[in-house]
């Protein structure tokens, strides 16, 4: 453990490091829960970092567009940032155009969270807990989250989150990093192969809004389905990828499965995701443009990572029709995404 930067208030942020013995590496931090750096071999051997990042505190606290963050209270978009809860309408900040997006204006990946190296069976990882209190960001509820990072033995990046309330409110976490498993040398994941398990998708607006209805993959240039390159058919998504996957229509879905498969034909890097969640946003990196300069003086352009974000569907807390991200005083929120990295 080091220190990776002090807050404006004096705070240290902690940085830890930890190693698992397929010789892969991850750096924590705990500002934003925030994975900094993710080393994994290729099919020769050498181990490049394949996720986006800063080199310094101040990049993430002025600048990140949610690089390998924890996000929440309520991940991705509420509608006008606004939702009902036993008769009380709550209004959340509009940081999206007119919508609610990430937590807010200053969501979990903005707040420095308690942490504590951990030492488990599987392999190393990092304990991170935060106390959102009542009102946050305009939220109900005092809630208690514990994210925890293990970086296993059998070379995966297992993220666990749960949480507590005292006052009904929605919850809706994941993970936020942008992967290009080409690594640093690699100009932007247009070649990477994808496969998504889901024949659906939560159909959106043009401001990425669900319409409440589910909408068919159906052979078009959401049908990731069979293995497909990333830039083969990006062209016919308005902007680029940014959808939500309907992996489980189950209203209380908690087996964990196996919801995509990506692959760098270059590298032979292989990442398989898992999750305990009924939906998967893929986020194709459409609005980096080249302004961000990351870690070893990469310039960050279009498309030079992407997202695959285990999570609920958008919106969900005015949708009654999809799986309910309510949690109530007495009940547990449990979610577990696992990253599993492999050659071919």
């Amino acid at each position: 453990m080091d220190v990776f930067g002090t807050m404006p208030d004096g705070r240290r942020v902690q940085r830890y490091t930890l190693f698992n013995e397929q010789g892969s590496l991850v750096r924590l931090i705990s500002y934003g829960a925030t994975v900094t750096e993710l080393h994994v071999r290729d099919r020769a051997g050498k181990v490049e970092d394949v996720v986006l990042g800063f080199d310094s505190l101040e990049s993430y606290l002025e600048k990140s567009p949610y690089f390998g963050c924890t996000t929440g209270r309520v991940a991705n978009r509420i509608a006008q940032g606004r939702f009902t809860l036993e008769g009380v309408q709550y209004q959340l900040a509009a940081n999206n155009g007119p919508h609610h997006l990430h937590g807010g204006l200053k969501g979990l990946d903005k707040v420095l969270w308690n942490s504590q190296p951990i030492h488990g069976t599987e392999g190393p990882g990092v304990r991170f807990q935060y106390q959102s209190p009542d009102g946050e960001e305009g939220y109900p509820g005092n809630l208690t989250i514990t994210v925890e990072y293990t970086l296993s033995h059998r070379n995966e990046l297992r993220i666990e989150y749960t949480a507590v309330t005292d006052k009904v409110t929605p919850v809706n976490l994941t993970h936020h990093s942008y992967f290009n498993l080409g690594g640093r040398g690699c100009k932007d994941i247009l070649g990477h192969v994808l496969i998504v398990l889901a024949s659906q998708y939560t159909d959106f607006d043009s401001t990425l809004i669900p319409t409440g209805k589910f909408a068919s993959v159906g052979g078009g240039p959401f049908d990731f389905l069979l293995p497909q390159p990333i830039g083969a058919r990006i062209g016919e998504a308005p902007g680029g990828y940014d959808l939500n996957y309907v992996v489980s229509h189950h209203p209380d879905h908690r087996k964990l499965s196996r919801q995509a498969e990506l692959y760098e034909p270059q590298s032979g890097r292989v990442m398989t995701v898992e999750s305990t969640e009924p939906g998967l946003q893929f986020y194709s990196g459409n609005f980096l443009d080249g302004t961000l300069t990351g870690k070893y003086g990469v310039v960050y352009g279009k498309h030079s990572g992407l997202c695959l974000e285990s999570q609920h569907f958008p919106d969900s807390v005015n949708h009654p029709e999809f799986p309910s991200t309510i949690l109530e005083p007495g009940k547990t929120y449990h979610q577990l995404t696992i990253y599993r990295f492999s050659t071919r």
